[in-house]
């Protein structure tokens, strides 16, 4: 199993929210290239970048961490968030990420989504899936449809997509443990496919735990940042 470590990004730096609030943001570090370099050196291949700017705004905002990063790391970065638009996506392989991450875009606007799929590739894209109760949840997670997790994965998975993280909102920044059930679910139902846990993370077991049902890659966030798993801790995973 890949860790996969996150950096969210207000302001060009480094923060990390609860459950998707902005009035509940905590600044971790001013400079992300710093943060991203400390992951380099432990040994880790990739990363999650989020424009939380950008997601709250509709538009790819911190564009210019994402292209400093990709310069200054080798590290395989996946960006997210204000990827709304043709012109948001073309910014994001430009500024150097090897994935555009998309999420209530893919709810919202599925022909665009397709669309793209077909023009750049499915294997230019991560998928994201916030999920509670197993239903799909949108815009920040305020608003949650009637999507059963199972048929949207299905249904992309069609149009070739191959790797999905999937975030149940309940847990997300909370440090309460990864939805292990629901995880184990999906990997029951959609065994080809790349999957990766996000949100819940808080100790080396919780990891350990997620290795061991077979998911393909895990996000870790503020487990990091809060000191409960070092980057030494994460060297078995190598």
């Amino acid at each position: 199993m890949e860790i996969i470590p996150a950096i969210d990004i207000i302001d060009g730096k480094c923060v990390r929210l609860t459950q998707g609030d902005y009035a509940q943001k905590t600044v971790y570090n001013e400079h992300p290239l710093e943060v991203a370099k400390a992951f380099e050196g432990a040994g880790l291949k990739r990363l999650h970048l989020v424009d939380l700017d950008g997601a709250k705004s509709g538009a790819v905002k911190n564009w210019k961490v994402l292209e400093t990063i990709a310069g200054k790391t080798s590290l395989v970065i996946d960006f997210g968030g204000g990827i709304k638009q043709e012109k948001d996506v073309n910014i994001v392989f430009e500024s150097g990420a090897s994935l555009a991450t998309i999420g209530s875009l893919a709810v919202k606007a599925e022909d665009l989504f397709v669309q793209w799929l077909a023009q750049y590739g499915a294997h230019r894209f991560l998928l994201g899936a916030d999920v509670k109760n197993e239903k799909i949840a949108v815009a920040g997670w305020l608003e949650t449809t009637d999507i059963w997790i199972y048929d949207f994965l299905r249904k992309y998975i069609g149009y070739g997509i191959q790797q999905v993280f999937c975030t149940d909102v309940s847990k997300d920044g909370k440090l309460e443990g990864p939805s292990l059930t629901m995880y184990k679910n999906i990997l029951a139902e959609f065994p080809e496919l790349q999957f990766i846990a996000s949100g819940g993370v808080s100790s080396l077991d919780d990891l350990v735990q997620l290795a061991e049902i077979g998911c393909s890659g895990a996000i870790v966030g503020k487990a990091i940042y809060e000191n409960r798993i070092s980057l030494a801790d994460l060297q078995q995973f190598r």
